[in-house]
């Protein structure tokens, strides 16, 4: 049989490909931008016939079906491993759990402790040897797919090719139903416009760089603009290694700064496990050999990214304290986004030769009642998740400057994140910091 008359044999509507989910099964979605968004609204209209089926996403585009069309959770449980905007709102609802996890780990957690019983994927048109190109997103999906009973492909025109590294395809063999959807256009994230205290922290964090350092941006406004900045910068022999490609890596190859040229391995090329961007990165993403596409078990391990001299880590966060525990994916009990990639790189980046783990926050926010707070806290808040712990904590920059905390105790972790606080609330800080005992009378005043 050719692979045109297999595929023609798999073909199916998405109203039949979905009625193989049965009550109780677990079911696998693909993940961020590549998320199975046509097939999902289908799976959403079978919900009086189901019972107890759990659904697993990472980072849906938009909001899942399966949780909006069933609020009291008797047909469809819907959980996943980095919350989106839609997602959050789900979550506050009480419609979305949050898995967490170690990102450089998932390819290992469902090869030890998951059997999907169906997965449903985005993904390019097949092509001449039968394999259908995964595209935006590598993640985790060929381990879901090597374990799960059931596969179901979502073919979208819209989607780029892109190269690998390896787990970028799935053969159609592998496949049990073909669906053609509507081809709408892939989720496009705009890059964040930054503010006058995104522009001072890039600024601080690009002059902490050299010629030859290899660059993971994290998902955010801040990274985002470093990335930018980079792109207009004298440094050269850039190069890029990350879990998310995003504008930035384009603008900054463009310009000529980055060429990967001076890495140990993968030279000439980026490689990135998803992307989440505008149409325009997704359209210089088809067929180009400068990005790789691979597995997040890969892209985020720690014991290979140690091997890259000068790898920097550039991530946001959300609140840290005096001891240095830096909050990225929570406020109080309220999940926000997820651990994502961000221990992962932060603790590897202390690992490479000439490596550096940097996280950027503007110093004050303004609450919901008009007042400005510090993100420079005595203590997390009660329920607040540490993302990098203390003891992995490396750089922070505001755009009150940057401090580094390894091998700091804890008098001289106060005083240095004191330092780029805010100078509206020094002083606070520092009495929060004498009721903790961990401040000393020789410290200076900041």
């Amino acid at each position: 049989m050719t692979h045109a008359q297999e595929y023609k044999q798999k073909l199916v509507s998405a109203e039949e490909a979905v009625k193989c989910v049965k009550s109780g099964d677990d079911v696998e979605y693909s993940h961020f931008v590549a998320a199975p968004t046509y097939l999902d609204g289908f799976l959403a209209k079978r919900k009086d016939e189901l019972k107890g089926v759990i659904v697993n996403c990472c980072t849906f585009p938009g909001l899942a079906q399966v949780a909006v069309c069933d609020p009291e959770r008797d047909h469809f449980i819907y959980n996943n491993w980095h919350l989106s905007g839609g997602d959050r709102k789900l979550a506050e609802q009480g419609l979305c759990n949050y898995i967490p996890f170690l990102y450089h780990e998932m390819n290992d957690l469902y090869e030890r402790h998951f059997e999907p019983d169906v997965f449903m994927v985005k993904v390019c048109p097949m092509d001449k040897d039968g394999y259908f190109n995964m595209g935006t997103s590598n993640s985790g999906q060929m381990s879901i797919a090597e374990k799960s009973k059931k596969i179901i492909v979502e073919v979208n025109n819209t989607m780029p090719y892109v190269y690998g590294g390896y787990g970028e395809s799935i053969h159609i063999d592998k496949v049990d139903y073909i669906v053609e959807s509507d081809n709408k256009p892939l989720m496009e994230v705009q890059p964040v416009e930054p503010n006058d205290a995104d522009k001072t922290v890039a600024n601080l964090i690009v002059n902490m760089l050299e010629d030859g350092s290899v660059i993971q941006l994290g998902i955010g406004g801040m990274p985002n603009a470093v990335g930018a900045l980079l792109a207009t910068s004298d440094l050269k022999n850039l190069g890029g290694h990350t879990e998310m490609l995003v504008d930035a890596y384009m603008l900054m190859i463009q310009a000529g700064v980055m060429n990967n040229r001076d890495k140990p391995f993968n030279r000439g090329r980026i490689p990135y496990t998803f992307s989440m961007g505008t149409k325009a990165l997704y359209e210089w993403m088809d067929h180009n050999p400068m990005i790789a596409s691979f597995p997040v078990g890969y892209c985020n391990s720690p014991y290979v990214l140690a091997q890259i001299d000068k790898l920097v880590s550039i991530n946001n966060t959300i609140e840290i304290d005096l001891f240095g525990q830096a909050a990225s994916e929570s406020n109080g009990y309220r999940q926000i986004t997820g651990t994502g990639g961000q221990f992962d790189y932060h603790f590897a980046a202390f690992k490479s030769k000439g490596g550096k783990g940097i996280l950027c926050l503007r110093s004050t926010f303004t609450g919901k009642d008009g007042v400005m707070k510090s993100r420079i806290v005595p203590t997390l808040s009660p329920g607040t998740i540490v993302t990098t712990p203390r003891t992995v904590t490396q750089y922070v920059v505001t755009e009150y400057g940057a401090v580094n905390l390894k091998g700091k105790n804890t008098w001289q972790r106060a005083e240095a994140l004191i330092s780029v606080a805010h100078p509206d609330f020094r002083d606070a800080l520092i009495k929060e910091a004498e009721k903790m005992k961990i401040w000393v009378a020789a410290s200076k005043r900041v």
